[in-house]
């Protein structure tokens, strides 16, 4: 008997000590992950403030026309090995704080040169920052600090470089920071022009969903076009795009879901293609099931190698109602339908896919062989990634 209470204290023990490391593991995570931001937030605070310094300097002083040159300079001889401050950099920060000097909360009249110091703080952007946001940008929702200082500074640089308009820039940090993106992936994003596709599909979802905020959040969520760029219809050996059919698209997808899935957005989960719907006596099957976290909802994609048709939203609805009744969980929100088709009239399906009572969008998708001039130049030209390949096997 003593012998078995020893076993089980020393189990009890045991676990204990699995709990325990559990909790230091979260703690030391925690910690990990609020001192990268940390580290981050001051990078980004640092850049903003000598932005300002070399702005006032460079545009309103006496500084001479090779001032940020001889600096960058000065600053690698006196600190070799110091990183970040070329030429090219400083002057990034001067556009990073030209940008957004309304944060500034100094008028320009009244900087000093101390102030590159200890002038703007997180503190201070952080007070009253909604306030901030809507004085400057009235029309936007929902931008918050966090955002802005969450996303390095070589993204609010490509940002700056590629985009113009103040209210695209602030939907690019929102998307970066909510998804986390790579600076290669938020490249590819603007690139695809994300900014005027996002909430303008041909949808039903204001009439058809509820709560009102599940239908602003679905209209969110999908783009009126998609950029599967990962099919190749020349190595899938057809000359024209119109030779490939629904079934040679969906296998395209289905060896390439994960890519797939990225142009959707990060909240997809991929549940199976073909899906088979047997509801009285009838075989259904959906070409592409998903579900999606934020929607808290399943999503069928249809796929159609033409122009739109009106027919595709009787289908579709037909196969949401059969969702929604056998196999939609009793904690999920109402399935929605994507006709995925390769053009359409957008007025005319506007008009018409009100008159359906299941959630519906439509969207058209391009292939790599139909690319606007904006996203090639974007790529890497094939011969310089051939003098790469021959560099490296050298």
């Amino acid at each position: 008997m003593k012998l078995k209470k020893y076993k089980n204290d020393k189990t009890e023990a045991a676990q204990d000590y699995t709990r325990e490391v559990n909790l230091i593991k979260v703690a030391i995570l925690k910690s990990q992950s609020e001192a990268v931001r940390s580290i981050n937030e001051q990078q980004l605070l640092l850049y903003y403030r000598i932005g300002k310094y070399i702005s006032i300097n460079s545009r309103t002083r006496n500084w001479g026309k090779g001032a940020v040159d001889a600096i960058s300079k000065k600053l690698d001889n006196e600190m070799p090995g110091l990183k970040g401050f070329s030429a090219r950099n400083l002057r990034n920060m001067r556009a990073f704080y030209e940008q957004w000097n309304m944060l500034d909360s100094q008028a320009i009249s009244d900087i000093k040169d101390s102030t590159i110091v200890a002038d703007t703080s997180a503190k201070n952007i952080k007070k009253n920052t909604l306030q901030i946001w809507q004085t400057h940008l009235p029309n936007l929702e929902f931008f918050r600090s966090n955002e802005f200082l969450n996303i390095s500074f070589s993204h609010h640089t490509l940002i700056l470089s590629k985009t113009k308009d103040i209210y695209e820039r602030v939907f690019y940090i929102k998307l970066a920071a909510a998804e986390k993106l790579s600076h290669e992936e938020l490249k590819k994003r603007i690139a695809a022009d994300d900014y005027h596709h996002f909430s303008s599909l041909p949808n039903n979802f204001s009439q058809t969903l509820s709560p009102s905020e599940q239908a602003f959040r679905a209209i969110n969520v999908f783009k009126d076009e998609y950029l599967l760029d990962f099919i190749n219809v020349e190595e899938l050996g057809m000359r024209d795009k119109l030779d490939m059919d629904e079934k040679v698209l969906e296998q395209a997808i289905i060896h390439n879901v994960k890519n797939f899935i990225l142009s959707f957005g990060k909240d997809f989960t991929f549940v199976r293609n073909q899906y088979h719907l047997d509801a009285f006596g009838e075989d259904q099957y959906i070409d592409l099931l998903f579900f999606n976290r934020q929607l808290n909802c399943l999503v069928a994609v249809e796929l159609k190698r033409g122009k739109f048709k009106t027919a595709y939203l009787g289908q579709l609805t037909g196969y949401l109602s059969i969702l929604d009744e056998f196999e939609r969980k009793s904690h999920e929100n109402p399935s929605i339908g994507i006709i995925l088709c390769k053009d359409m009239n957008k007025s005319f399906v506007d008009f018409v896919v009100k008159d359906y009572t299941k959630p519906i969008g439509v969207a058209t998708y391009t292939t790599s062989k139909k690319m606007s001039d904006k996203l090639k130049k974007a790529l890497p030209n094939i011969e310089d990634l051939k003098r790469l390949i021959e560099n490296d096997d050298q």
